[in-house]
């Protein structure tokens, strides 16, 4: 099977060893403009994802041999973002409970409402979306920490702290001129307009 490569648009990855469900979530996707792919097992569909496709998994809870909740763990253990939408035909509580502390964003039971189906498709490409622009602000907001001197560095430490430059000019035996400076220049290579804004950025990449 041919790696699915990323796309701009979101694609409905749906696993499930029913040949006449994985139909149906075909032509219900399709039918509404939707791009779905389809596995009849959680190794197939591990075979083909690529990492940076955009979109959602719609996750049968019970499948020949590697499990729904199993694929679960398999992509966090591996740090693959993907919303995770369980389905399933039995009405298990305690699995649908796992599953969502898993980072499951909704659970489906068979037979499901069309209607209902596209909304929570929808609310998980929102998600990803979300989740994908969070992930490309902190690569952001990391590449211009990592484009920082040693002492501009050692200058934000303090700023974060709340220090006055007369303050982080005794600790770091420079001159307040010299802080002034060095806090001009990390304001200007992290692209903010001030000490809040430059505070802020700096608590998002350490989170």
């Amino acid at each position: 099977m041919n790696e699915i490569s990323p796309d701009q648009h979101p694609t409905a990855y749906v696993v499930d060893d029913d040949e006449s469900i994985r139909t149906l979530w075909r032509w219900l996707m399709e039918s509404n403009g939707i791009a779905v792919k389809t596995f009849a097992t959680a190794a197939e569909f591990i075979e083909s994802f690529s990492s940076g496709g955009a979109g959602c998994l719609v996750l049968d809870l019970r499948l020949p041999g590697m499990s729904g909740l199993e694929l679960q763990e398999y992509l966090n253990s591996r740090g693959i973002e993907i919303p995770i939408v369980f389905v399933t035909g039995h009405g298990n509580v305690p699995a649908a409970v796992s599953a969502l502390k898993g980072g499951a964003v909704d659970f489906i039971q068979k037979p499901f409402s069309h209607r209902e189906v596209l909304s929570i498709i929808q609310k998980a490409f929102q998600r990803d979306a979300e989740n994908r622009e969070k992930r490309a602000r902190r690569s952001r907001t990391a590449d211009r920490l990592a484009a920082l001197t040693e002492r501009e560095r050692e200058v934000l430490q303090r700023i974060i702290e709340g220090k006055p430059n007369k303050i982080i000019a005794s600790e770091l035996s420079i001159s307040v001129k010299t802080v002034e400076f060095h806090r001009a220049k990390v304001m200007e290579k992290t692209g903010v307009d001030s000490v809040a804004e430059l505070v802020h950025i700096a608590m998002q990449q350490s989170r």
